[in-house]
């Protein structure tokens, strides 16, 4: 019986419920409808939205993936499906302006849990027969001039095949595209629990209750909260600032102009990121990234301060970078959700049956995520994917 006060929840069925439907979940989502399952998606805004970690206008992509060999097939078959997803929505999705990892500093910096990120990048790329060019401080002077004065020692990794993605607009191809090919959108509803039991599992929100045979969470950083030990135990979310600033003269960048990752430090503070102006905005995004200031989910300040943009421009705009004046076009923030070792995490619930969680990505999973969303929509499926998943495995956490 229905108790006093408490409104009917409207039930639905289906084989997969995808709760999240930001990177991961939009490409699983799209991927799950793409093999003819019965899926609905269950995001609590509407995405493509900012109040997460899949949006800024760009995010960077390559092949050669310092953080691990694993990532590899990955980011490779991403690159097959954004262009795929491009032929069939007629959007243009993934820029392949080529991509810089370049250290300009006395010593390499840790990056992602590599001692040396632009060094480990190389050695990935040779060991993988990725097409790249080592570059040495005249070279990167005579081909980028944007990068400013580097330091005589530096080193650069070019490699030709990367670029940038635009996540927007890549999570709306696939949630368009997962509709028309018969998913359930299900936006602004916050789910409230997951519970798996008698081999079915519920995913309840304020309004409804979804009933399937399995489920994906891609949850990012609600996914703690939502899914319990261990996860509330290993996932950290850390808030991040990206910075648009105008361009002084455009013509300086010479086209096509690759994003960039730049050490030009000792420490992993002293790394940014950016991408090469976007024609008709007049202004480049450069941006960091932080693991140690920790934020609580429903206390994440989604402003940037002056304070911010001053430190910005003093520990890494000035000095680096030619053409780029301080002036602030526009910020935003988004956030990580990270694990100890800076890996994903691709498993099965350990305490809910049926239930995948694909979370956290660390900061580094928009290039993988077409990858990822096919091999979850396969292992969800079938119970094995094309690529190794095992990498990703809770498992490790608890190793000795």
């Amino acid at each position: 019986m229905q108790e006093a006060g408490q409104k009917a929840r409207h039930e639905h069925r289906c084989d997969v419920v995808v709760v999240g439907l930001g990177a991961m979940g939009a490409s699983t989502l799209y991927q799950l409808a793409r093999s003819g399952a019965d899926v609905i998606g269950i995001d609590r805004f509407a995405p493509p939205h900012d109040q997460g970690s899949s949006h800024g206008d760009t995010r960077i992509t390559r092949l050669a993936v310092g953080e691990g060999a694993a990532y590899i097939p990955l980011v490779r078959r991403s690159h097959v499906i954004w262009r795929e997803l491009e032929a069939e929505s007629g959007d243009a999705l993934f820029e392949q302006c080529g991509v810089l990892v370049m250290t300009s500093s006395d010593a390499p910096a840790r990056h992602h849990g590599a001692e040396d990120f632009t060094g480990h990048t190389i050695e990935l790329a040779r060991n993988y027969g990725i097409g790249h060019e080592v570059l040495n401080a005249s070279q990167i002077r005579a081909r980028f001039p944007q990068f400013g004065p580097v330091r005589n020692d530096a080193i650069g990794y070019f490699e030709p095949e990367g670029g940038f993605v635009r996540p927007e607009k890549c999570i709306a191809a696939q949630l368009e595209t997962a509709r028309k090919l018969g998913a359930a959108v299900i936006t602004g509803e916050t789910v409230s629990s997951i519970e798996s039991e008698g081999g079915v599992v519920r995913v309840k929100t304020g309004d409804r209750i979804v009933v399937a045979n399995k489920a994906v969470v891609c949850a990012g950083m609600w996914s703690a909260n939502l899914l319990g030990e261990p996860f509330s135990a290993l996932l950290k979310v850390c808030r991040q600032k990206l910075f648009w600033f105008k361009l002084e003269e455009p013509s300086i960048f010479p086209q096509p102009s690759p994003t960039f990752i730049l050490s030009h430090g000792r420490s992993e503070l002293d790394i940014c990121y950016g991408f090469p102006p976007i024609s008709g905005e007049g202004s480049m995004k450069i941006a960091t990234e932080q693991y140690t200031a920790l934020d609580a989910v429903d206390a994440i300040d989604r402003t940037v301060s002056d304070e911010e943009v001053a430190q910005m421009v003093q520990s890494h705009l000035a000095g680096n970078f030619a053409g780029v004046t301080p002036e602030l076009v526009k910020a935003a923030v988004c956030t990580y959700t990270v694990t100890p070792d800076y890996g994903f995490i691709i498993d099965d619930h350990p305490a809910l049956a049926n239930v995948i969680v694909v979370s956290a990505c660390s900061g580094h999973g928009f290039k993988h995520s077409a990858g990822i969303g096919e091999a979850v929509a396969q292992r969800t499926l079938t119970g094995q994917s094309d690529v190794d998943l095992s990498a990703f495995s809770l498992d490790r956490f608890s190793a000795p």
